[in-house]
């Protein structure tokens, strides 16, 4: 889909991050179709923070997509009752087997908001009915989100993660196929996060260097010790078509509720 000239900036469309204090401060949220990493180290939130904008859109009504690659789709709903959601109040749709994605497809078309949830033994099944293909696993993925698309308008889309998929993939020219993958969902118009692995010493954003590069915006996570406490921390490193902070913020969750704080202060509201 080519993208649409806009003549005022109220006219960008806006997905929020829903987390108080940090939305405000990048005029809203995410421009919608925006292709974003949600980049940082070991358990700095990067699934929960995935989650959560997934959880409260579909609420709203939008179809989404959550692809997990590195645990099991129960493993990582019980922990996001955990950390304080009520899965209650969406429609969650795990795909266990790929025989019946068009099942569950056609059960979200007809309800309001719903949540589709893949993991990889269900790319593993769709790799198989695709060989001959370079790059199966990304190439497979690739298929079922545009399947999701084009039957019920699927809007948003997680991966889960990168550094999972490059375990599971064979690239030949990975600078090239991660153009090509990235220029795919712009060109489908779904909102995207890409889930990032970063190393300790936080010197780059993906593995092969290009990943910040080519995103659309990049969300930075981190764990910081400040005496005897860590504290997680998050600043918008980049964000297309958005007047933001830069500042990096304090993150707080309670109960499925993110709050940003900043300078020990308040949460800025």
């Amino acid at each position: 889909m080519t993208e649409q000239l806009v003549t005022s900036k109220g006219q960008i469309k806006r997905i929020p991050m829903y987390i108080q204090g940090l939305d405000e401060q990048m005029e809203g949220g995410i421009p919608e179709g925006h292709v974003n990493l949600i980049a940082g180290t070991a358990g700095t939130m990067k699934s929960t923070i995935s989650f959560n904008i997934m959880y409260n859109e579909v609420k709203k009504g939008k179809i989404g997509l959550y692809v997990s690659l590195e645990q099991s789709c129960t493993s990582l709903l019980n922990h996001m009752v955990n950390v304080g959601y009520d899965l209650s109040k969406v429609n969650i749709f795990i795909v266990d087997d790929l025989g019946e994605l068009d099942e569950k497809i056609n059960k979200a078309k007809i309800t309001k908001g719903a949540l589709v949830m893949a993991d990889m033994g269900v790319i593993r099944k769709e790799i198989k009915e695709s060989t001959g293909q370079s790059g199966g696993w990304f190439n497979a993925i690739k298929n079922i989100v545009k399947r999701l698309k084009v039957a019920c308008g699927c809007q948003l889309f997680v991966v889960d993660s990168l550094a999972a998929l490059y375990v599971l993939s064979e690239f030949e020219n990975p600078r090239a196929e991660l153009f090509h993958a990235f220029e795919f969902f712009r060109d489908l118009n779904i909102t995207t996060f890409l889930i990032s692995e970063m190393p300790l010493d936080g010197m780059k954003y993906g593995q092969y260097e290009v990943e910040d590069f080519l995103a659309d915006g990049v969300i930075k996570l981190e764990l910081v010790a400040r005496q005897r406490k860590i504290t997680r921390e998050i600043s918008i490193v980049k964000m297309r078509k958005t007047s933001c902070s830069m500042d990096v913020f304090s993150l707080e969750v309670e109960n499925g509720a993110f709050k940003a704080m900043y300078g020990g202060q308040t949460a800025l509201i």
